[in-house]
């Protein structure tokens, strides 16, 4: 099947934006049936609001808060995306690795 670039009218905004045949062979490849209703500003603003995106390189995953931790099994100091509680036990990356249980 052939593609052809489709010009589409975004159902947000009303502007006008292409639709390329490189999108319609990426977009058939993944079994989409249905053309976009946005452009691609709205659908990123859309994906921002939601908390949406990946790590994968489109920037709007927030950073990940890290806490300061020492190491339960070499001492060395590291941090953790989770608050250390007293009496437990926390690991560095090596560390865990290390004792991990096997699955």
């Amino acid at each position: 099947m052939a593609f052809q670039d489709k010009s589409l009218q975004c159902a947000d905004c009303g502007a006008s934006f292409s639709f390329t045949s490189g999108e319609q062979e990426f977009f058939a490849s993944k079994g989409y049936t249905n053309e976009p209703k946005r452009c691609p500003t709205c659908r990123q603003s859309r994906r921002a609001d939601r908390g949406g995106g990946t790590s994968s390189g489109s920037g709007f995953r927030s950073q990940r808060q890290m806490f300061p931790a020492v190491c339960g099994g070499c001492g060395k100091e590291t941090e953790v995306p989770f608050e250390p509680r007293d009496g437990r036990p926390v690991y560095c990356s090596d560390c865990y690795s290390k004792n991990k249980p096997s699955r």
